[in-house]
Parts: C-alpha cells; sequence; structure tokens
C-alpha cells in the first residue's frame, strides 16, 4: 500500500512540511531508503545523514525543522511515529476465517466464527478462542483454557490447560503458557513433585517471545498483567507477578514468587531472585543479579566489564582475599592512628 504524508499527518498528527502529496510504501533507514520510502531521525547527531539520503520523505525531531528539504514530518517522538507508520505500512497477514480440516477441535470447545484455526492445531474441552483471533499451525490450547480477541498465536504454541490470554496478545512460536513450576519435596534421597494448581492469567495487548517459558503457579496464579513485553528466551517461574508495562529483555530469568512492579525495564541475561519485589518504574541492566527486593525506582546495575582472561585471573585472587586485605588496612588504619596520636 501507499499512502501521502498528508494522510499520515491525518491519522498520527504531528506537522507537515513540504509537499502532503508526497506517497510513501515502506519505511527505511536513511542510507538505504529510496523515493518512495520514509525515513526517520530520532537523534540529532544523525541529522548529518539526511544530506546523502534518497527517501522521499522523513520523520524528524520538531527541532530539526530546516534540517533537510525533503518533505517532512515534524513530531516531538519521531521513534514512536516512525513505529505507527512501519505499522500501518506493513500489517501482519491475516489468514481466512475458519478451522482448518487438519485441525483438532474438541466439541464442547467454543470457536468465534470470524477466528482461524491453521492445520495441526489441537483445541482442548471446553477453551474458548475469541474474535478474530488466529491460531496457528500446531499449536496445543489446553482443556478450558482462555484466548481473547484479536490475539496471534504463532506456530508451535502451547497454552496449558485453564490458563488464560487477554485481548490482542501476541505469543511467538515455541513459547509455552502455563507449564509446570519447578517444586519438588525433598524425601530423603529422592524428590516428590508437588502439583502445580495455579494458572498463568496474561493481560491484554501483551507480547510473549519465541521460546519464552511462563509457569502456572503452585497454588496461587503466575499474573503478567497488561501491555507486558516480555523478549524470546524469557523463563518465568511460578506465582510471579509481572506488572502491567513491564519490558523484559531475552534471556532473562525470574524466580518464583518474585513481584515486579509496573513499568520496569529489564535488561537482557538478568537475573531476578525469587520473593523478592520491585518498585515500580524500576530498571535493571544486562546481566545484572538482582538478590533482594527493591522498594525504590531507579536504575541498577552490577554487570562487572569483561577483561582479558589472564587479568581476570589476577583479579579472581584479590577478590578471593579480599576479607584478608579488608582486615589488613583496618589493622593499619588503627596503628596508624595511634602513631599519630602518640605524644
Amino acid at each position: 500500500m501507499a499512502v501521502t504524508l498528508a494522510a499520515l499527518v491525518a491519522r498520527f498528527g504531528g506537522e507537515l512540511v513540504g509537499d502532503g502529496g508526497r506517497a510513501v510504501s515502506q519505511v527505511a533507514p536513511l542510507d538505504r531508503a529510496t523515493p518512495d520510502e520514509i525515513g526517520f531521525v530520532s537523534q540529532s547527531k544523525y541529522l548529518p545523514q539526511l544530506a546523502g539520503t534518497r527517501a522521499g520523505a522523513v520523520i524528524l525531531p520538531a527541532d530539526a525543522r530546516d534540517a533537510t528539504d525533503l518533505p517532512r514530518i515534524l513530531t516531538a517522538n519521531p521513534y514512536l511515529y516512525f513505529a505507527r507508520v512501519s505499522a500501518l505500512l506493513n500489517p501482519p497477514p491475516r489468514p481466512a476465517a475458519g478451522v482448518h480440516p487438519a485441525a483438532t477441535v474438541a466439541a464442547d470447545a467454543q470457536i468465534a466464527a470470524d477466528a482461524s484455526i491453521a492445520a495441526g492445531a489441537v483445541i482442548g474441552s471446553g477453551a474458548v478462542i475469541g474474535s478474530g483471533t488466529v491460531i496457528g499451525a500446531n499449536c496445543v490450547v489446553g482443556e478450558q483454557a482462555r484466548i481473547g480477541a484479536d490475539c496471534l498465536l504463532h506456530a508451535n504454541v502451547t497454552v496449558y490447560h485453564r490458563c488464560e490470554v487477554g485481548d490482542r496478545a501476541i505469543l511467538h512460536s515455541g513459547c509455552v503458557i502455563g507449564s509446570d513450576g519447578f517444586g519438588f519435596a525433598p524425601n530423603e534421597d529422592r524428590w516428590e513433585k508437588i502439583p502445580q494448581i495455579g494458572r498463568v492469567l496474561i493481560g491484554d495487548d501483551v507480547e510473549v517471545g519465541a521460546c519464552t517459558t511462563i509457569d502456572r503457579g503452585a497454588l496461587e496464579d503466575t499474573v503478567i498483567e497488561a501491555g507486558v513485553k516480555l523478549d524470546n528466551l524469557v523463563q518465568v517461574a511460578h506465582n510471579v507477578t509481572i506488572g502491567a508495562h513491564t519490558a523484559i529483555a531475552a534471556c532473562t530469568g525470574v524466580a518464583g514468587s518474585a513481584k515486579i512492579g509496573r513499568h520496569c525495564m529489564i535488561g537482557g541475561a538478568a537475573m531476578i531472585f525469587g520473593h523478592i519485589e520491585i518498585a515500580d518504574g524500576t530498571r535493571i541492566s544486562t546481566n545484572t543479579l538482582i538478590t533482594k527486593s527493591l522498594p525504590k525506582a531507579g536504575t541498577y546495575t552490577s554487570a562487572p566489564p569483561f577483561t582479558e582472561h589472564e587479568v581476570w585471573q589476577k583479579n579472581a585472587v584479590h577478590m578471593r582475599n579480599l576479607d584478608k586485605l579488608v582486615n589488613r588496612i583496618k589493622q593499619l588504619e588503627k596503628r596508624l592512628n595511634e602513631l599519630e596520636n602518640k605524644p
């Protein structure tokens, strides 16, 4: 599809400078854009790239009005504006409504008339699939599970029994919702499994990345509130609560019964201990280990910088001896203080 700049401004706002009749059919980076594509600049340090671009139009910060003669849209948040234009020009493919003959649907499952169930999908007894929802190939929706309206489950997604997914959720391939939490009771020389009888409750507008796993609660539910974004390969353990609009990057692990606040941002490969609480609006850097509750919002970092292996080995030796070094310094300070106060 192609859309004029005037139509974009009418739809998304912003200030149009130049030819509003200029039509664009795709978004592109400035260095590869063609005359029928639109680029964007979100930071002033990238403005010099405008001189060499072949883009037909650009999205710029409001204070960059005179940075180019190209037709342009000025906005306070060019990156967000770009995202909206990209979503308009790149709508996801929409399969035809109906149940594929190669799908298996329980007789008492409730499937909206305009939902789409692909080949190989299995819909369990008592399951509910909402209006406009797409269930991809080989997905499994367990007994009495509920999937809301306008959801997209890519191929090979598994939603276990009794779990619930809100409206407009996107679940990427290979993610597993409602697998058993890691609960075992020690019995002398072996382990006995603890039944995980809670559910996973996912709110509206949640996106779950490929191969991410969210465990069902042991007794209470695991809760993912509205607007949460989980990257690929994230592990969410049983009874965790993740507050609305929090974003968690890939390879992060959240241990059981942790409570993460709303509007948090957690970097990739972070590790969150169980039974702790993290305040709303907290930012956690990549590779950071959080071992206790964070009652105050802020940015927290524990990842050390990498070094050459030989240097790391030397520093590791010093780390093992830190307690001895601290005691020696205390003794030296005490001795120095005695000498300074000696008459």
